[in-house]
C-alpha cells in the first residue's frame, strides 16, 4: 500500500493580518502534483485542517476544491480526513455522507461506543484507523487494542495496516512551538506511543509542525509536519510524506516530498538577535522583489528608538516583502526579561493562553505549567459549549 501523509493544512490561516490564501493555494496546487506524480492509493490529512473552528465560507470552499482537484488525477485514491484540535469535529462530520460516495472519509468525532466507524477498508491495498483528535480522559483503556484486534480478525490476507491520530507523542521535537500550550493539546502534555497499541504498521501523526520520526526502535511512528509554515519559530524544512508498506508486519519505507512556500517566512537577521541599526540595514538590504514575510529580531537596552516601527514601514512599502512585526527582547546580559509592549496585531496573534501568562508575569506574580493547563482546560470547555 502506498500512502500520502500530511496534516496540519491550518487553511484560513492570518499572519499577522495578512491573508495567505494565496500561498495555501500554491501549497494545495504542489501536493496535487505529488498526487499526479506518486499515485497513492489513500492519501491521509491528520487533522488541524482549519485554523479556527469556524472558517469563513471561502476558506471551507478551498479545501472542498483541494479535495476535488486531488480526485482527477488519481479517481480510485482514497481520501481520509480527521479533525484535529483546531478544527470542529462536528463540523467535519456535517458532509461526512456525500464525501463517502465519493471515496473520501471525513471523521470528525470520536466515539468509544462505536469502534468500527473508524476502521476504513482499503480494498486489496491494506486498512486505516482514522482516529480524529479527542482528549485522552474521554478515550477507555483499550480502545485502541480494542479496535486493532478488529482489524486483526478482519486482515486475513495480512495487508498492511495504518492509524491515524492527532496529539502530542512523548518524545516528539517541538521546534516551532515556542509557545508553552503549542507543545500540548487540551492540557496533555503528550501521550506515551504505547498507548496507541500494537498491531499498525505505521503511525500516521498530525499536530507537531517538525516533520519526524518517534524513536521506538521500529521506524514507523511518524509527524508528518505542516506544509507551510505557520509561525517564524518554524525554521525548517515542510514536506509532505510518502510511505510505502509491503504487507503487515514490514518496515514502512517513507520518504519526504518538498514542499515550498511561495513566501516565506524570514527572520532578520537569521538567527538571534541584532541591535536596532543593524536590524534596520538588513531589512534595506533584503531584495526589493523577494515576496517574503519579514520579522526583525531586535534587541534593546530599554525599548525601541521612537519612530523605529514607522521606519521600518517605510523601508518595506517599497519592496515586495510583508513586514509582519519587530520581535524586541531586552538585553539578557541585564538581567531584564523580554518586552511586555503588544502591539494590536501582536495582541490578535498570539493565544490567550499566552496573554494570561505575560500579563500575571508582569504583576509580579508566577504563571506555571499547572496553571498554564488549567486555563486552556477552561479555554478548551468554552470551546465545546461555542459549538454545542
Amino acid at each position: 500500500m502506498k500512502v500520502l501523509h500530511t496534516s496540519d493544512w491550518h487553511l484560513g490561516h492570518q499572519l499577522y493580518g495578512f491573508d495567505r490564501t494565496e500561498e495555501q493555494r500554491d501549497m494545495l496546487e504542489q501536493i496535487t502534483r505529488v498526487v499526479r506524480e506518486e499515485q497513492p492509493d489513500v492519501f491521509l490529512l491528520s487533522g488541524d485542517v482549519f485554523h479556527v473552528s469556524n472558517p469563513s465560507a471561502t476558506v471551507q470552499t478551498m479545501l472542498v476544491n483541494a479535495i476535488l482537484e486531488l480526485r482527477r488525477p488519481n479517481p480510485e485514491m482514497r481520501i481520509i480526513v480527521t479533525a484535529g484540535n483546531h478544527d470542529s469535529g462536528s463540523r467535519h462530520e456535517v458532509f461526512r455522507s456525500p464525501w463517502s460516495a465519493m471515496g473520501v472519509e471525513v471523521i470528525g468525532t470520536l466515539r468509544p461506543d462505536t469502534p468500527e466507524k473508524y476502521i476504513i477498508d482499503i480494498a486489496g491495498k491494506g486498512w486505516v484507523i482514522a482516529l480524529p483528535y479527542a482528549n485522552e480522559r474521554f478515550i477507555p483503556d483499550g480502545f485502541f487494542e480494542q479496535i486493532l484486534n478488529i482489524v486483526a480478525e478482519r486482515n486475513t490476507d495480512n495487508r498492511p495496516v495504518v492509524m491515524m491520530a492527532h496529539t502530542t507523542v512523548r518524545g516528539a521535537d517541538f521546534a516551532g512551538h515556542e509557545l508553552p500550550e503549542e507543545s500540548m493539546i487540551g492540557g496533555i502534555e503528550g501521550v506515551d506511543v504505547e498507548q496507541f497499541g500494537n498491531g499498525y504498521d505505521y503511525l500516521a501523526l498530525g499536530h507537531i509542525h517538525r516533520e519526524q520520526f518517534i524513536h521506538t526502535g521500529r521506524h514507523n511512528v511518524r509527524y508528518s509536519g505542516t506544509p507551510l509554515a505557520v509561525s517564524f519559530d518554524e525554521t525548517f524544512d515542510h514536506s509532505v510524506s510518502i510511505v510505502e508498506i509491503g504487507e503487515h508486519g514490514e518496515r514502512p519505507v517513507v520518504r519526504k516530498v518538498a514542499i515550498e512556500n511561495i513566501r516565506p517566512l524570514v527572520n532578520l537577521p537569521i538567527e538571534g538577535f541584532t541591535d536596532w541599526e543593524s536590524a534596520r540595514i538588513l531589512l534595506a538590504e533584503f531584495p526589493d522583489d523577494r515576496e517574503a514575510y519579514i520579522r526583525l529580531n531586535v534587541e534593546v537596552d530599554d525599548f525601541l528608538p521612537i519612530g523605529a516601527i514607522d521606519e521600518a514601514r517605510m523601508i518595506a512599502n517599497s519592496k515586495q516583502c510583508r513586514l509582519c512585526l519587530i520581535n524586541s527582547r531586552r538585553r539578557r546580559d541585564q538581567g531584564l526579561t523580554e518586552a511586555t509592549s503588544l502591539t494590536v496585531s501582536e495582541f490578535k496573534e498570539l493565544p490567550p493562553v499566552e496573554i494570561a501568562r505575560r500579563y500575571i508575569e508582569q504583576q509580579g506574580g508566577t504563571f506555571d505549567d499547572n496553571m498554564g493547563r488549567m486555563f486552556q482546560e477552561v479555554l478548551n470547555r468554552l470551546s465545546l459549549q461555542d459549538e454545542d
